[in-house]
């Protein structure tokens, strides 16, 4: 369906003001037809639960630059029949970046789930749908959005090189570009510029939602009521480990002490006392004596050194010669390798207590692939590709990317960006969100055996954003068990369903 005519504009300066570049939309002209969706009546009826009808809908949007089609954005809207046009509306993206929504949709929110054993081991094929308990259907319509280059979404490419691969959308700047144009549309489309607005994303999603929480209001006038982010990626450069970095391995010494403690590998005293109290004494050790111990490097007295990195060894749970060796700097592809070496097991990155056999135990690095994410990926792409296709009415050839290495290898800095400069950053930008909006209010959850975005990371983070206390009241911290993906256990994705409805009556407290 062509898009109907509107002029907007686009670009936005590091303070959120308008400016005119190359890449400034323009006319809505000239005409492109996108592929046709579909749309469905379907009601939300889980035991114990009101039943809900809704009205879901999967189609493509057409983005552009200047007055040029440049994209078509896939997504899937789950619309209340007959609800008022306040009701609110929750936009919701997964990460990578190359990520299509598939995870948060039908693992996480959407009215209908893939089950999953609640171990959080590989799920046994084929897989089935459900209706999803703890979908946040009863509380707002929920958007979720395929970034360009996953699920269905695509580039177009230009008409003077048609064939041709158009990643442009592939970049920090861009990629928000994206989003917000997608958002603004979609609101004036289904006539909802009344409603309430929420932000959802996991993971490099939650990147997305910390530096929109700025630049979608500044740059699109969309006012915010709430951002939900998800195991989210704060900052870039925290997540990088060399050799005379810091913050990444302060940030993940907790998780990988609750790792041992899980699979009876810790040696730290607290172990006795349980989980909690592991968890408790790892940050405290990682923020103080290990910290230090990473700043002075060689200049530790070898009596010093010898204490901290038996304090680390214990806490970890790995030979201290094995520590030794790597200086006290673990990191986390090592860790994982390391733990159940003796067992022939290599842990998860994603989820550090799901294990898998070591297919290459003599080979010097792990060569059996991811398995918390790779293992789960054949279950998401039936569940959605089922759902889209057969309960949706989708009829379209194309391949429903799940996850783009492509578009994850091929993902750039933008026109402008200093190549020694450090990547971007959301926190600052979601500070500017709260201080502009005082009735914004940001959930950040995040699973505890996650290596790949800790808990701490996010905690550390909070406490260095230096927010006025009004302001700080307004920023939650949630933790669940599990991983990154938390959600696919029943116990921590009904918390955190809870959570998220006393976050909804928070930011909207006219309503409750």
């Amino acid at each position: 369906m062509p898009e109907t005519p509107a002029e907007t504009t686009d670009g936005a300066t590091a303070g959120g003001a308008q400016k005119a570049t190359a890449d400034a939309r323009g006319p809505v002209t000239p005409a492109w037809e996108a592929p046709a969706g579909a749309s469905t009546r379907m009601t939300w009826a889980p035991e114990g639960h009101e039943p809900i009808s809704l009205t879901a809908t999967a189609d493509w949007t057409v983005l552009r630059r200047k007055e040029s089609p440049a994209a078509e954005v896939f997504a899937v809207s789950y619309l209340a029949d007959d609800a008022p046009a306040e009701r609110p509306v929750t936009f919701v993206f997964n990460g990578g970046p190359g990520a299509s929504s598939a995870y948060l949709h039908v693992g996480s929110i959407g009215p209908r789930r893939v089950v999953l054993p609640d171990d959080g081991s590989t799920a046994r094929m084929p897989v089935r749908l459900v209706d999803n308990d703890a979908s946040w259907i009863p509380d707002t319509d929920l958007v979720f959005i395929d970034p360009v280059g996953t699920g269905f979404s695509r580039a177009i490419p230009p008409e003077s090189d048609a064939g041709a691969d158009a990643p442009t959308y592939w970049s920090y700047d861009r990629d928000l570009s994206a989003m917000r144009e997608f958002i603004s549309r979609w609101l004036s489309r289904h006539r909802r510029w009344s409603a309430p607005v929420f932000l959802a994303g996991e993971s490099y999603g939650g990147y997305r939602v910390g530096r929109l929480a700025w630049s979608l209001p500044t740059d699109e006038g969309v006012g915010l009521a709430g951002a939900v982010l998800i195991s989210p990626a704060l900052e870039i450069t925290p997540l990088t480990f060399t050799d005379y970095a810091t913050d990444p391995y302060v940030d993940t010494v907790p998780t990988m002490a609750a790792g041992a403690f899980h699979h009876g590998r810790c040696r730290a005293p607290e172990a006795a006392d349980g989980a909690e109290a592991v968890a408790a004494a790892a940050m405290a050790f990682a923020t103080t004596d290990y910290a230090m111990f990473l700043v002075r490097g060689a200049a530790v007295p070898a009596e010093e050194r010898a204490v901290v990195l038996s304090r680390l060894a214990d806490l970890v749970g790995l030979a201290p010669a094995v520590v030794e060796q790597l200086h006290g700097r673990i990191g986390i592809d090592r860790w994982t390798r390391e733990i159940l070496r003796d067992r022939g097991e290599v842990a998860g990155l994603y989820d550090v207590t799901q294990t898998v056999v070591d297919p290459f135990p003599d080979r010097v690095s792990f060569e059996g692939g991811e398995h918390t994410l790779a293992g789960s990926t054949a279950a998401f792409t039936m569940a959605v590709n089922h759902l889209l296709r057969a309960e949706i009415g989708v009829e379209t050839d194309r391949q429903y990317a799940v996850l783009s290495e492509e578009v994850n290898t091929k993902w750039t800095t933008d026109d402008g960006h200093h190549a020694l400069q450090a990547p971007p950053g959301s926190v600052d930008d979601l500070r500017r969100g709260l201080t502009l909006n005082p009735h914004l209010q940001a959930l950040i959850v995040h699973g505890r055996h996650d290596l790949v975005t800790p808990l701490d990371s996010s905690r550390r983070i909070v406490d260095l954003m230096r927010l006025a206390p009004a302001t700080g009241d307004r920023v939650h911290v949630r933790a669940y068990d599990g991983g990154h993906m938390f959600y696919t256990l029943s116990d921590s994705r009904a918390a955190f369903t809870a959570d998220v409805r006393e976050f909804f009556a928070a930011c909207l407290p006219d309503r409750a």
